[in-house]
């Protein structure tokens, strides 16, 4: 998985780096096609937000939080994306192949 962290109006510190890639990592556990993360860390006067493009087997997903503390931002921002990735990754395992089995026997 690529990842890409770029700051707007905000220098991107190695701790900041470390934080969204230890994160992210969160989200490949569940995923495994995961191409690549694109994350924006942008400073507005006093709030900061996070936005994010994942790159995912059939699409791209998004997600974007605005917290008062960066970190903050940051664990909202992956909890959103953890949960758009399970529903994508729901959407694409068909389910309805179990109940065309137990048709046949009945």
């Amino acid at each position: 998985m690529q990842l890409n962290v770029s700051g707007h109006h905000i220098d991107v510190t190695d701790s900041l780096r470390g934080y969204v890639e230890q994160k992210v990592q969160r989200i490949e556990r569940h995923f495994d096609l995961v191409s690549g993360v694109h994350c924006i860390l942008t400073v507005e006067k006093s709030r900061h937000k996070a936005e994010a493009k994942v790159n995912v087997n059939g699409g791209t997903i998004y997600a974007e939080t605005t917290e008062d503390d960066m970190y903050a931002a940051i664990d909202g921002l992956v909890d959103k994306l953890d949960r758009k990735v399970r529903k994508h990754k729901e959407k694409l395992s068909d389910h309805h192949a179990r109940d065309a089995d137990k048709r046949k026997f009945i």
